[in-house]
């Protein structure tokens, strides 16, 4: 759990410099199986004006390209914000072995918030789910995030 927590320390900031530049704070590191950050991303949909810039797709495609390989066999996904169904997709079909999460998204969560998208039976590939590492610190960036819109 310890390194859960480290790993969701860097995606936290993260998603702090993608609210900082405008986006929704939402960060993502790829580490793979000896411990090393091999990917991160954050949200950058409003920079690139790109709606797959999610922050879980960012650091997948980083991943990939440091790792030489589409294949993340082995690799764990730190995300802040519960992914949606086309991040638990990417998660699935890059074949992570595991998805760590914060904060809940009961809207659009495709991890067991809203649907459960990577537990669903019968897939080629199983993706073991940790939620709520850091949470509150995750939820809250959301939330100032939104409430500074209004």
């Amino acid at each position: 759990m310890d390194r859960y927590r480290a790993w969701m320390a860097e995606a936290l900031a993260l998603a702090r410099a993608a609210g900082a530049a405008g986006d929704v704070p939402v960060g993502a590191v790829v580490a793979a199986r000896d411990g090393r950050i091999v990917g991160t991303g954050m949200n950058a949909r409003e920079a690139s004006r790109d709606p797959t810039a999610h922050a879980e797709i960012v650091a997948i495609r980083a991943a990939a390209a440091q790792l030489g390989s589409w294949r993340l066999d082995g690799c764990t996904l730190v995300v802040t914000l519960e992914p949606c169904v086309m991040c638990a997709g990417a998660a699935l079909q890059s074949r992570l072995a595991r998805i760590v999460f914060g904060a809940w998204d009961e809207k659009a969560g495709a991890v067991g918030g809203r649907i459960d998208v990577v537990r669903e039976g019968g897939l080629p590939h199983e993706v073991e789910v940790v939620a709520g590492v850091e949470a509150a610190e995750a939820a809250g960036l959301l939330t100032a995030f939104f409430e500074s819109r209004r």
